[in-house]
């Protein structure tokens, strides 16, 4: 059933279905064992983050994870939930039809349900929510005291667009929108710290390449958007924006202000690594 993804999916390279706790449960043909093994733990571990998340995309009665997208310069990765305990991870070319393999793969989700009882959707209410981190301070009062101004302006000029938070290399916050508060800050930095670990250990999944780079990683919920870009020397860039927001634009404003966090980073004293 795996390989029905990438029979029918031109650009489609490989499939895996894997258990939440990292341990494969099938693969397309022709991926050796022990890479099969290292995508499953990875993909475990990316939507374990990316479920623990879905305070940051804002708040709302169903904020439910519907997948993780990672975007790298030789092609594309996809998780989706696959039932009770278990996820489906695709890859692809650069150029696939995103929506074709999207199609296969909840359609193959749908054929799995025989076995794996549960809908293709996780609930991310209970493992986001933590003791005195609930979506009511998300706005606290003074926010980090470091307000990036490039990044107000990307956040204010889109609607549904949320706030967005600038992470050095060692993953530590060096500042965000206007309004963010610290703790948010904080526990955002480190689940995205991983988040972007995780997804560069993927890059072999996408495909072999020479020069292989991580461009981005999204997550969408039921209720928002989580974005994860590059922001140049080992800095990376999280926001979030509303699930009706125009996600096309607010991205392409985000992109148009990693140039002047250069200069943001600088003046933190941050440190950053090629």
């Amino acid at each position: 059933m795996l390989d029905d993804i990438v029979n029918n999916v031109p650009k489609a390279r490989h499939a895996v279905l894997l258990s939440a706790d990292g341990l494969p449960r099938g693969a397309t043909d022709g991926m050796a064992q022990k890479d099969v093994r290292t995508i499953s733990a990875a993909m475990a571990g990316m939507q374990s983050l990316s479920r623990a998340t879905s305070h940051f995309a804002g708040p709302g009665e169903d904020r439910q994870w519907n997948q993780t997208i990672i975007e790298f310069s030789h092609g594309w990765i996809f998780l989706i939930g696959a039932g009770q305990g278990a996820y489906l991870a695709a890859a692809a070319e650069p150029d696939v039809d995103m929506q074709q393999i999207s199609f296969r793969m909840h359609r193959l989700v749908a054929r799995l349900g025989n076995n794996l009882t549960s809908p293709p959707r996780v609930d991310a209410q209970t493992t986001a929510e933590r003791p005195g981190r609930g979506e009511d301070r998300q706005e606290a009062t003074g926010g980090t005291g470091v307000a990036i101004a490039c990044l107000d302006e990307a956040v204010g000029e889109v609607r549904g667009a949320r706030h967005a938070v600038l992470l050095g290399s060692d993953g530590l916050p060096r500042g965000a929108t206007t309004g963010m508060s610290q703790d948010l800050a904080d526990t955002i930095s480190a689940a995205m710290t991983g988040i972007h670990a995780y997804s560069r250990a993927t890059s072999q999944f996408a495909g072999v390449h020479e020069d292989a780079q991580w461009r981005q990683t999204v997550i969408e919920f039921q209720h928002g958007w989580i974005f994860l870009i590059s922001a140049g020397r080992g800095a990376f860039l999280a926001a979030a924006a509303e699930h009706d927001a125009d996600i096309e634009e607010f991205t392409a404003r985000l992109h148009q202000a990693v140039p002047r966090l250069d200069t943001h980073l600088a003046s933190r004293g941050a440190v950053i690594s090629k």
